[in-house]
C-alpha cells in the first residue's frame, strides 16, 4: 500500500457539520428575537406608567402646597412641578416610548399620548 491511499482527515469540521450549527444558531434566533422585542415594549410601558404616578403624585402635592390650595379644576403644567426653589419633579419625565405626557386639571390624571397600556390604572 502507498502512503497516499492510507491517509486520514485529520480534525476540522465538514461543510454539512458547520451548515446545522448554523441552522440550529438560526432557529434559536428566531424564537428568542420576537420574545426580547415583547418584553422590551413590555418594560417600556410599565417605566411609563411609573412615570405617570409620579406626575401624578407631584401634582398632588403642589395643589397641597399652593397658596391659596389649588382646587380640582385648576390648571396645571409641566413648568409648575419642575421650577421653584424646590420642584415636585427635578426634571420632566419623558416617555421611554416616545410618547408625550399631557395634564389638565389637579383633578385629572396625566395621561401619555400613546395610550393603550401607557395609562394609570
Amino acid at each position: 500500500m502507498s502512503r497516499f491511499t492510507t491517509r486520514r482527515r485529520k480534525g476540522g469540521f465538514t461543510l454539512i457539520e458547520i451548515m446545522i450549527v448554523v441552522l440550529i444558531i438560526g432557529i434559536l434566533l428566531a424564537i428568542a428575537v420576537p420574545n426580547f422585542m415583547k418584553a422590551r415594549e413590555s418594560s417600556r410601558t410599565k417605566a411609563c406608567v411609573a412615570n405617570l404616578k409620579q406626575i401624578d403624585a407631584a401634582i398632588e402635592q403642589w395643589a397641597m402646597d399652593s397658596v391659596p390650595p389649588k382646587a380640582g379644576t385648576d390648571a396645571v403644567a409641566i413648568g409648575d412641578l419642575t421650577g421653584g426653589a424646590e420642584p415636585y419633579l427635578t426634571t420632566a419625565p419623558s416617555c421611554p416610548s416616545g410618547g408625550n405626557y399631557v395634564m389638565a386639571t389637579v383633578n385629572e390624571n396625566p395621561t401619555c399620548d400613546i395610550g393603550g397600556t401607557h395609562v394609570l390604572p
